[in-house]
């Protein structure tokens, strides 16, 4: 998922030609009266390689007025969709808006960041970009109503199920009229070169349908072969075997003639979490040099096989896979790479992304050792510079280990990359947030270690993410889930026995129970924590459950057996020596006896 301000593409204006009709719809939209007292919508509509997207940041560029423009992907380029959620808070980071204390998601329930974002944009003159939208559904949780917000969709169908709160009247894409795409191979080409053949600059445009996307990689083929005419173009185009969709046959022909290693890398670039892909990532996944994987990405963007992203904060280059091609790519890859190349390019990948996480904790916590350097163009080195990193990375970090686990062959890295993040990112946050990882990330890494501890067998690393999953949930006021987690990992703590977390888990289901307004269940669940406490011999811990015990009989009105409890809690106390503790059970049990 990639969400950001407007991306700065090149150094000149993005070549675009045509399309009037429809820019000047979309206008006429914008000029009408809002049809209700919601955010306006405009949708654009096309097919991959429509130039939807490159459509709708034109008009988004003349329609910004004193508006702020926040971009976000909806949709990865292998077509999986991102939580609403996710997005939100992408959003929300673009706004300068803290989204460490907003809690993970519940089951089946929204999640709090869409909220949070409607409520942010309330009274905000903004234009959302939102790219690569599925579908209505995860669309709708992200629009605030807020007349003065105007959000521009691009998809590839008409989401008529947003219209019952959201009407809109999409702008459907279809192919060029030939002169624009003649105009846009002019742009892309030459006009010398075009202008000199006519006759077979309208062929080569009605080779690709009159869609951009193969038109702008059938122009990068010319550029490539500087000596050839525009009608070899065509010929090439119309001789690649078994395809017949111009896209899939543009693709393949431009595939066709990158040198191997480029041919190789693209293939690996599928591999990259959210299609987002930089120097660091891209020359793991193929096992080269940083210079070579920085000119590699390069010549892959320039031959329309990439699209450019902003750039990172300290200016590395940025890239984004398009989804147009991705299922192609996809393809060549399971066709070219054994599973072993694969699987190790994998390996490689989370490798580098631990080496970096573990390099920037080092930055930002001199107490650390430093690990040994990555190569000096790949290398962060600064705390500023690492912070920054950790910054814009950390989704892909959380995704990457996401994906890795879901392979199931790479545990080892996983856990590892997993540990490291625990330990760098609260280092990450805004100062008053250091030391504290945001909730819905916390979330995130505990059900990974959650996961991997069952798959591995090991019930003690499985009982204490599952404590941790819990706390998350009872601190986000969701005492229902929280208590699942907490009984959870008392199944954990049978075998091999393990008390004390037995002991926390069943408080903590106690407590959760309480909230819930189960007065027998939390007494239950008290007990039994308090017979394990003393087992341990943990006094303080004795006391404290003494005395949840006794608000739980009281609230049964069973005051004889919260009398008892308190003054057995009174005792404990007093040994203690926890004079604060002893005052507040003393004045709890005064006011029962005078009940």
């Amino acid at each position: 998922m990639d969400a950001r301000p407007a991306p700065a593409r090149g150094a000149g204006p993005e070549p675009f030609a045509g399309r009037s009709a429809e820019l000047a719809a979309l206008a006429a939209q914008l000029r009408t009266a809002a049809p209700g007292p919601g955010c306006r919508v405009l949708l654009v509509a096309g097919r991959p390689g429509s130039g939807r997207s490159v459509l709708a940041r034109r008009f988004a560029a003349t329609a910004l007025g004193g508006r702020q423009l926040l971009t976000a992907h909806l949709a990865d380029p292998d077509g999986t969709p991102q939580a609403p959620g996710a997005v939100a808070r992408r959003l929300l980071g673009l706004l300068g808006l803290p989204t460490e204390a907003l809690p993970p998601a519940a089951a089946g329930q929204e999640d709090p960041a869409c909220a949070e974002l409607r409520t942010a944009l309330t009274g905000r003159d903004t234009l959302l970009l939102l790219d690569d939208v599925p579908d209505a559904e995860h669309l709708a949780p992200l629009l605030p109503e807020e007349p003065r917000c105007l959000v521009l969709a691009v998809s590839g169908g008409p989401l008529t199920a947003l219209a019952a709160r959201f009407p809109v009247d999409p702008v459907i894409l279809r192919g060029l009229d030939q002169a624009a795409a003649v105009d846009l191979l002019t742009t892309l080409v030459g006009g010398t070169r075009i202008g000199c053949d006519p006759v077979g600059a309208a062929g080569l445009a009605e080779a690709c349908a009159e869609r951009p996307a193969p038109l702008r990689l059938m122009a990068g083929w010319l550029r490539a072969h500087p000596k050839a005419a525009v009608p070899e173009a065509v010929t090439a185009l119309r001789g690649v075997a078994g395809e017949s969709e111009p896209l899939a046959a543009a693709l393949q022909l431009r595939y066709q003639a990158l040198p191997v290693a480029q041919a190789r890398m693209l293939r690996m670039l599928t591999l990259a979490p959210g299609g987002r892909v930089d120097p660091r990532t891209a020359s793991a996944l193929a096992g080269c040099p940083g210079p070579e994987a920085v000119a590699t990405l390069h010549a892959l963007a320039e031959q329309e096989l990439l699209d450019p992203a902003e750039p990172a904060a300290d200016g590395t280059a940025r890239y984004r896979l398009p989804g147009r091609g991705f299922q192609r790519l996809l393809a060549l890859r399971e066709l070219h790479d054994r599973p072993a190349a694969v699987q190790l390019a994998r390996a490689r990948l989370l490798e580098r992304l631990i080496r970096l996480t573990d390099s920037a904790r080092a930055l930002l916590d001199p107490a650390v050792p430093a690990p040994d350097p990555l190569p000096g163009p790949l290398r962060l080195r600064g705390a500023e510079q690492a912070r920054q990193w950790l910054a814009e990375e950390r989704e892909t970090l959380l995704d990457a280990a996401e994906q890795a686990l879901d392979q199931a062959d790479l545990d080892g890295s996983v856990g590892r990359l997993v540990g490291a993040l625990l330990r760098t990112l609260p280092l990450a946050g805004r100062p008053e947030q250091a030391g504290r990882l945001p909730a819905a990330e916390a979330y995130r890494l505990h059900t990974l270690v959650l996961a991997l501890a069952e798959r591995q067998g090991a019930p003690r690393r499985a009982a204490a993410a599952l404590l941790n999953l819990a706390d998350l949930r009872a601190a986000a006021g969701d005492p229902a889930a929280a208590a699942e987690h907490y009984q959870a990992a008392v199944a954990h703590t049978r075998e091999p026995r393990d008390d004390a977390a037995a002991a926390r888990a069943l408080e903590g289901v106690g407590e959760c129970r309480r909230a819930l307004g189960e007065a027998v269940r939390a007494a239950d669940a008290y007990g039994r924590a308090l017979a394990l406490r003393q087992g341990l011999g943990d006094t303080a811990g004795q006391a404290r459950l003494l005395t949840r015990l006794a608000e739980a009989h009281a609230a049964q009105r069973r005051f004889d057996e919260a009398v008892r409890e308190y003054r057995a809690a009174l005792a404990l106390l007093r040994r203690l020596g926890d004079e604060r503790a002893a005052g507040a059970v003393g004045r709890a049990l005064e006011r029962l006896s005078a009940g």
